[in-house]
């Protein structure tokens, strides 16, 4: 059905607002990534076949969503309108789901989150330690919708913000909210958003595209990915408003290649779009034309980067280019081009809707709204978390992240991806907001969030950071391509055992050079995860190269494993585990460890149930 009106539009939403039953049982299972991994469409199916053999197919809706965001705890299935939160489960529960929850209205307690700090079952999601403190505009809609359904994003409000914008402002009107609203970019500068669209538009051009980078490349970061997967038509939405505000026809989402579900659930929304005249030509009935095509990206971390991005996009290699023109006035074809990210046009309906003074009242004088970060690592809650900027990595880390598994201690947080910087234990009181992050040694990046505990070497991290960078750097300039190659070559030696202290003032002058001749991003920020670990973790750097031991146990080449025979039962473990048979010994005798067999592989340690195996 093609709507050629807001009325249309609007009469289209009151109809299926209409055949909602608002006491209807909805069974909301996550179908993120993470959960899709633990069989949750099988749960689901067994969750369809049993309510018909219940029947109650008319009295029970089953929706697959998107990322419910608590990774750690899936599969998970809510059931509305109680909000009651089932995690962990599997195929066998649902029966019993079914019999004492959707019949009975009783709860299964077994399958609820239980609070490791008062040991108290918990019932509703909103009262999980994980949600409690998080501000989920942009992620709560995911378990509400169905990402393939039309429908089920009208019923929630969508396109709402579009109709406001085409019936009640003019293009001027709508830039003028969104530099209001004081919004920065998602994807990592935090350029103030409205200022962007404002060069776009001014930009001398009869054709200008506006661009979404969904080229999502940091290790450990999802953010993007899952909203896109989860609520696409957020992002189409936004990415229609930024085009009529900036005086564009043609748009492009650039996908990672990797994200197949993404790329298949954004291609259903836009062709959803286009069927329903949200998309092409005379959109509603105003004359404004606009079409949005997806490319996939083209498998390179640097593609994530402007030009290099705009340069995939025309079929030439992603190779970042010179910005002494800016891509908001010479861009994608050296036409006026508007590249903003997922998370960023995710926001736009909601500024739209709910007002600019509304969203900068959230937030730091500096970084308004909400910001989506990816928490993973050494944490216990791993998972999509959404919060106001400005709370702190505490809050984030311990209140919403449950702290370091097995009462480890914490040793770092990498923010920003591979580029940002490891801020330590002293500075977990920081405000997480743009500046802060930068002043500190880091950023914000994209959203990335790797916690470190004890067990963690951090001149290993910055060895590993570092040579991810060397591998996706383009080579295209040389402060880049040779600067991050003899860098990684320093912080390989010096985690087995070859590092002098003069490289270390080689290493921090590499770093200057990076940061000031290299062409994009990439390279002026790669040398953040070596700074911060040299800033606030020297005396690891020094007990590498002085002491030639490794304090956190994991460089190979400066770790000695040995057997104290005063612990030693003789079990074997370690010698039947042991890949080059360097351990022998009797049974029930103390072992013994020959050094110079050893390859240092750590099976011996992890097998010993006895705590004999020693590693120094």
């Amino acid at each position: 059905m093609k709507l050629t009106s807001i009325k249309e539009l609007e009469d289209l939403r009151a109809q299926i607002l209409a055949k909602c039953d608002p006491d209807k049982i909805t069974i909301a299972v996550c179908g993120g990534p993470g959960c899709l991994a633990n069989n949750c469409l099988e749960i689901r199916d067994a969750f369809i076949k049993e309510i018909s053999d219940n029947g109650l197919t008319d009295k029970v809706d089953i929706r697959t969503t998107g990322c419910q965001g608590y990774c750690e705890r899936g599969p998970i299935a809510l059931i509305f309108p109680q909000g009651i939160f089932y995690q962990k489960l599997t195929v066998e529960d649902v029966i019993e789901i079914v019999d004492k929850t959707i019949i009975n209205n009783k709860v299964v307690d077994r399958l609820l989150y239980i609070d490791p700090e008062t040991n108290q079952h918990i019932e509703k999601e909103e009262d999980v330690p994980f949600y409690k403190k998080q501000m989920q505009l942009i992620l709560g809609n995911n378990k509400k919708i169905d990402p393939h359904s039309f429908e089920d994003y009208l019923i929630i409000g969508g396109y709402s913000a579009l109709a406001k914008v085409l019936g009640s402002m003019k293009p001027q009107e709508v830039l003028d909210e969104i530099k209001k609203s004081n919004i920065r970019g998602r994807g990592g500068g935090g350029f103030p958003t409205g200022r962007k669209w404002e060069s776009t538009r001014n930009a001398q051009g009869d054709i200008k595209y506006v661009i979404c980078n969904a080229d999502e490349g940091d290790p450990g970061a999802y953010m993007d990915r899952s909203i896109l997967e989860g609520n696409p038509h957020s992002v189409l939405e936004g990415m229609i408003i930024g085009a009529y505000t900036i005086g564009s026809c043609e748009g492009y989402v650039y996908v990672r290649n990797e994200y197949p579900i993404a790329f298949k659930n954004i291609s259903i929304a836009i062709e959803q779009a286009r069927e329903h005249g949200l998309l092409g030509k005379n959109i509603l009935g105003f004359g404004f034309d606009f079409d949005i095509s997806i490319n996939r990206g083209g498998g390179a971390f640097v593609c994530g980067e402007s030009t290099a991005l705009m340069a995939s996009l025309e079929g030439m290699p992603g190779e970042p280019r010179a910005k002494y023109i800016h891509t908001s006035e010479k861009g994608l074809w050296d036409r006026p081009s508007n590249l903003n990210n997922v998370e960023t046009w995710a926001n736009v309906p909601l500024i739209i809707n709910k007002g600019a003074d509304w969203y900068s009242n959230i937030g730091t004088q500096s970084s308004k709204g909400t910001k989506v970060f990816s928490l993973v690592g050494k944490i216990n809650n791993t998972g999509l978390v959404e919060v106001p900027m400005g709370m702190t990595l505490r809050e984030i880390i311990y209140d919403i992240g449950g702290g370091i598994p097995n009462d480890k201690e914490f040793k770092a947080v990498q923010t920003g991806g591979p580029s940002g910087g490891c801020i330590p234990e002293a500075l977990l009181d920081l405000p997480v907001d743009y500046e802060q992050l930068s002043e500190v040694g880091s950023m914000m990046g994209s959203g990335g969030m790797i916690v470190m505990d004890e067990d963690t070497c951090m001149v290993d991290v910055a060895r590993y950071f570092t040579n991810f960078l060397q591998e996706e750097s383009c080579g295209k300039c040389v402060p880049c391509r040779e600067g991050l190659l003899r860098m990684g070559e320093i912080l390989t030696d010096i985690t087995e055992g070859r590092g002098t202290m003069e490289q270390l003032s080689l290493i921090e002058d590499l770093s200057e050079l990076l940061k000031e001749a290299s062409l994009c991003a990439l390279g002026t920020t790669a040398a953040n995860p070596v700074m911060s670990t040299l800033k606030y973790f020297r005396n690891e750097y020094i007990a590498h190269i002085k002491d030639h031991k490794c304090p956190a146990g994991v460089c190979k080449e400066l770790i000695t494993y040995s057997i104290d025979p005063d612990k030693c039962t003789g079990c074997g473990a370690c010698m039947k585990n042991c890949p080059p048979g360097a351990i022998t010994g009797e049974k029930k005798q103390p072992h013994v460890l020959d050094t110079g067999k050893c390859i240092k592989c750590g099976i011996c340690y992890d097998v010993c149930k006895f705590d004999a195996l020693k590693k120094e």
